[in-house]
């Protein structure tokens, strides 16, 4: 669900809604009452929610590390930048 901003036109609130793209705007402001609420613009804010967002579940063809076979690095290299180098985090290490 996007995140929108708003400002009120009366006293000057600024808040922020998770609202559903198919909800009404909100027109009532938190801090004064007052029907003055009005949608900024700005970029658009999302959350990724779900089970989880892994490399490999965009895959195409037979690439098994777009990582790796996008920087053409070595598996020594790779363990010296961080690796746990016995494979226990899912590194292959």
């Amino acid at each position: 669900m996007p995140i929108y901003e708003y400002k009120c036109s009366h006293c000057g609130h600024e808040l922020e809604a998770l609202q559903k793209m198919s909800d009404d705007p909100l027109k009532d402001c938190p801090e004064c009452g007052r029907p003055a609420l009005e949608k900024q613009i700005s970029a658009a804010g999302f959350r990724l929610k779900g089970s989880g967002w892994y490399e490999t579940d965009f895959k195409s063809g037979n690439r098994k590390n777009v990582a790796e076979s996008d920087s053409g690095s070595s598996g020594s290299e790779k363990k010296a930048a961080g690796g746990c180098g016995g494979g226990a985090c899912g590194c292959g290490g």
